[in-house]
């Protein structure tokens, strides 16, 4: 049950850990290749991509494009 509230609504839980920065040349994860930084859930472990410039975690769909297109601007 709990992991078809996650698929349709995302991690809900209240607790995550502190930013983590995934070092250059290093395999990154799909949360970390967002922004470069993620979160982890402590209560489910789902990694979940974290805006240094906003202090936010980027839940949604619209967040996470727009964070990418302002990394590409910023790489070129």
């Amino acid at each position: 049950m709990a992991t078809l509230l996650d698929a349709l609504f995302g991690c809900w839980h209240p607790r995550y850990s502190f930013p983590i920065t995934a070092r250059r040349g290093t395999r990154r994860s799909k949360a970390a290749s967002v922004t470069g930084t993620y979160v982890v859930c402590l209560d489910c472990g789902k990694e979940m991509p974290y805006d240094w410039q906003q202090m936010k975690v980027l839940t949604s769909q619209r967040r996470i494009r727009s964070a990418m297109r302002l990394a590409a601007k910023q790489a070129a």
